[in-house]
């Protein structure tokens, strides 16, 4: 029997390539993110064992109607040595179902509760008692966020006014609880920004939040010492301009051509850009030094016709190489920011059914529903990427402005459904429909999927520049095969 005083006299060459042996022919094989066996050698300890903080966060969003139950989905993220959980409300089953465990744990406010929080002392008070003070005892609460990228939402942009005086309502309830170490802050996504990411030293806020809205919330911030929290996704910046962000640049890689900004910093990855031009857009409003914490962070899995780069193959990069550069000690830091901690956040930990919008919306788990990995990824940042068994490869992308896409109605959508689709589409939606009148062009074949079909096909290639989307709840969806009938021509859009 090959015992582990056995290893422990091995060479410290033998001892990782034992190690190593271990994980690739162990029956269980490599979870998503624990090793099949638990011993710690003693000479890699000084290495690997990083102190408590270097752990990694995930989100865990409740937006499915197949997920496992809140004491389950913490013992799955026990079992891969996550540190941190965000969640997006103060549900009483997930925080009693952390109790007792070494996690951090951050709750949010509602962007519903926001306004009411922000007018009344008393009532941010009862939101602390209510939903921090009775499980603090046992759940270690470390963060209250108020809101969720509430300066991404244009049509309630009253609320962005009521944001900081909820922070600070919030924070003085936690003082007068003297729940001290309980920091406040709110998610921010990136466009927030004005402009482009690139050079990241011009990062500016917008006009339109930049004085009133975000140096209020910086002084805040500063004067708590609390971070700016930041929904970052290099899959959504390089999917909005494929032609001048490479895949290799998003995903870590370390032969990726590297920018230079004109201030002759060097990066290696967008991640990096993204988020040194938010410190260049702090310091612009003299708030430098506020720390950072990537409160969302990822890459999908599945994608449609018109999204680019979503497949397990580029998450798992992603993600790995992600854990490594996060938990990296010391800490990697950015070229602006060197060296320092950033506290981060993996979005998310379940495949979400119930999401809304295009197929990545609820293809970003880590796992399925069922608990099982979408792809194996060792969540302690230790393993190489060569070290993982081998990824099938994604198919090759078609070149930007080369695929022909429509839009179309799915045929087996509720009529019902379908007829208010197309209602929205001529009306609403501001697509021409005239083709579809009586004596036109596009009136024959004269039912309600084709007419649905030219109405959607006319909105999406009319607003896809803009973030027209080809869902229409589930009414429609995107093809190659051009719909065209006779003299009746659909307009493809050029993706």
């Amino acid at each position: 029997m090959f015992t582990f005083t056995a290893v422990q006299n091995l060479s410290f060459s033998n001892q990782i390539l034992f190690f190593f042996l271990l994980f690739l022919f162990s029956p269980s094989g490599l979870a998503c993110g624990q090793m099949g066996f638990h011993y710690e050698m003693p000479m890699l300890s000084s290495l690997y064992c990083a102190e408590a903080r270097y752990t990694i966060g995930v989100d865990y969003g409740q937006l499915g109607d197949n997920l496992p139950s809140p004491k389950e989905a913490i013992e799955l993220i026990k079992s891969r040595k996550i540190g941190k959980v965000k969640i997006y409300d103060a549900n009483p089953a997930i925080l009693e179902a952390l109790a007792n465990t070494e996690m951090k744990v951050s709750v949010m406010v509602t962007n519903q509760e926001i306004a009411q929080i922000a007018s009344s002392q008393a009532a941010a008070d009862e939101w602390i008692k209510h939903n921090v003070t009775r499980y603090y005892s046992k759940t270690r609460i470390r963060t209250v966020l108020v809101g969720n990228e509430i300066l991404s939402d244009y049509a309630d942009n009253q609320t962005w006014f009521q944001l900081v005086p909820a922070m600070s309502n919030i924070h003085t309830a936690l003082k007068k609880r003297k729940l001290h170490h309980i920091k406040v802050s709110t998610p921010l996504a990136m466009d927030m920004l004005q402009g482009s990411i690139f050079p990241p030293s011009n990062g500016t806020f917008r006009t339109d939040i930049a004085e009133s809205v975000m140096k209020p919330m910086l002084r805040f911030l500063d004067r708590t010492r609390s971070s700016i929290w930041i929904d970052v996704y290099p899959f959504f910046a390089r999917e909005n301009d494929p032609q001048n962000i490479s895949l290799a640049f998003a995903l870590f890689a370390p032969d990726a051509a590297v920018y230079t900004d004109v201030n002759g910093l060097q990066y290696h990855n967008l991640l990096d850009v993204q988020l040194d031009a938010v410190v260049a857009a702090m310091a612009k409003l003299g708030y430098e030094n506020i720390k950072l914490t990537i409160s969302e962070t990822g890459w999908p899995t599945r994608e449609d016709l018109d999204e680019r780069g979503a497949n397990i193959y580029n998450a798992a990069l992603y993600n790995r190489r992600l854990v490594r550069k996060a938990l990296a000690n010391p800490p990697l830091g950015t070229p602006r920011r060197p060296r320092e901690l950033i506290n981060t956040y993996i979005f998310a930990l379940f495949n979400e059914n119930l999401k809304s919008g295009p197929t990545t919306e609820r293809n970003w788990g880590l796992l399925y529903p069922n608990g099982s990995c979408v792809y194996q990824i060792d969540l302690t940042g230790k393993l190489q990427d060569w070290q993982y068994p081998p990824l099938p490869l994604p198919p090759p992308e078609p070149a930007p402005g080369t695929l022909k896409l429509w839009c179309v109605a799915n045929a087996f959508t509720d009529p019902t459904n379908l007829a208010a689709a197309l209602s929205y589409a001529c009306g609403p939606g501001l697509a021409d429909c005239k083709p579809i009148q009586p004596g036109q062009s596009c009136f024959f074949p004269n039912n309600t999927v084709f007419h649905a079909s030219y109405a959607f096909n006319a909105y999406y290639s009319k607003f896809k520049k803009i973030g027209g989307t080809c869902i229409f709840n589930g009414a429609a969806n995107l093809t190659t095969h051009n719909p065209s009938h006779r003299s009746c021509k659909f307009i493809p859009t050029y993706y």
